[in-house]
Parts: structure tokens; sequence; C-alpha cells
């Protein structure tokens, strides 16, 4: 790939990813919302008089911005992970190839992309539910802060998944046994402090807990770790991630011969 970086060539396909997407955009937004507020709905109702994480919080409102940000997440991967898997299926991938694209230009555009779908969804998530409980903003900063910072993670995770799946199971496999395992054991549905010492300890090694422990702090001031700590956890997750996919972009792994 080129090593200059074209600001129009990276425009072009960043407009072509989030067209790609919102087409289909009952598909790649409402239906993540609609689990979502599933989700909401049945684990609200049956634990909302049987869970209380925070004083003056309800487990609603406590599962509230857990879910935003499991959706953010989710859809940040998956937007990268199945443009290019899609790509390379279908061999459409070598119109890519012949362009003076950089690398640079490749990750601004796919990670860019997913960003705009990953936020897209969490804020249809917290439109739709937020019918449901009241929320405030007590630190509204770190809300914007670990929103952009996750998505460009997962929009990251996503592009190293996708150039390397050479199939569709490969990639259910990396979404299935990595992905969402990490996502659901991040303490969206309950504090890590309810969990036993040994757990606990696990879960301070999974990265997309401090993501979602401190999306979740700029909601009630309240946090399970401190957000200055989850700050710099996942920043420097996100410079790791970024800075191998970029890597294998300029290599071209797994995209050309």
């Amino acid at each position: 790939m080129s090593p200059g970086f074209s600001l129009e060539g990276a425009g072009t396909l960043f407009r072509k990813e989030v067209l790609r997407f919102w087409k289909v955009s009952f598909q790649t937004i409402g239906a993540p919302v609609l689990t979502a507020l599933l989700y909401l709905l049945i684990f609200g109702h049956v634990l909302e008089d049987h869970v209380q994480v925070y004083d003056n919080v309800g487990y609603t409102g406590f599962l509230l911005p857990g879910l935003v940000m499991m959706s953010v997440l989710q859809n940040s991967f998956a937007n990268t992970s199945s443009s290019l898997i899609q790509s390379k299926v279908t061999g459409n991938l070598v119109f890519l190839l012949v362009t003076p694209l950089s690398h640079w230009a490749w990750f601004a555009a796919y990670v860019g992309a997913s960003m705009v779908r990953g936020l897209a969804v969490g804020l249809g998530v917290f439109v739709v539910t937020a019918a449901f409980v009241p929320l405030s903003f007590v630190e509204p900063w770190w809300i914007i802060t670990f929103a952009v910072l996750g998505s460009g993670l997962l929009g990251s995770m996503g592009l190293i998944a996708g150039l390397w799946a050479e199939k569709f199971d490969q990639m259910a496999a990396f979404q299935n046994f990595i992905i969402m395992p990490m996502t659901f054991l991040a303490g969206v549905f309950y504090s890590i402090h309810s969990l036993p010492t040994f757990w606990q300890q696990v879960s301070h090694f999974n990265p997309f807990f401090y993501m979602i422990d401190g999306f979740r702090r700029g909601f009630f001031g309240q946090s399970d770790v401190s957000p200055w700590f989850s700050l710099a956890v996942v920043g420097t997750a996100f410079a790791m991630v970024a800075a191998l996919a970029l890597r294998l972009l300029a290599r071209g792994y797994k995209i050309r011969a």
C-alpha cells in the first residue's frame, strides 16, 4: 500500500463504508436497539426489586449504561469485521487494492465508519430505553471519552479479525468465543463487587470491563475502579490494537499476494 495519506481517498472510502451499513439500517441499527430493549425489559423486570448496586440507583438504571456501551462495542466490531470478510468472500476487495490508498487511509476509513455505527446504535439504545428510567449525567465527559475510545478500540479489533478470517465461520468463532464472552463478563449486568474474590481479580484483566465501568461513571459519578485508571487501560489497549492493525494493513496481511 502507498505510504502516503490521501484525505480525499480516505473520505471516499469512509462514506462508502457508512453507506454500506446505513442502507440496511433496519438490520444494522434497528435490530441491535431491539435486542438491548429486550434485555432491559427482561432483566430489569426480574431483578429490579432484588438487586441494588449503587446508593439511590435502581438496578434498571444501573443496567442501562451497560447495555448502551455493550451495543456500542459489539456493533463497532461487527462493522469492520463484516465489511472485510464480505469483501474477501465476494472478491470485490481487489477494487480497493488497485487504488493508491495507504494503510493509514484504510484504517481511518474502516475504523471511522465502525465508530459511526457503534455510536449510532448506542444513541439509539439510549433514546429508546431512557423512557423506562430517568438518568442523570453527573460527569458527561467520561461518557463521551469512553464511548469514543471503546468504539475505536473495537473497530480496530474488528479490522484485525477481518484481516485474519478467510471465511464466515472463522469470523463467527472470533466473535462468539472472544468478543461476546469479554463483553458479557465485563460487568454489563452486574457489579464485579458482587463476584467472589477470584472472579473479581479475573475481571480486572478484561479491558472491556474498564470501558463499561468508565462509561457508567459518567452517569452516576460512581464506579468500581478509578475512571483515570480505566482511561489509562483503555487508552493503552487502543494504542496497541491500532498499532497492530496498521502494521497488518501495511504488510497487506491476507489481502494481497
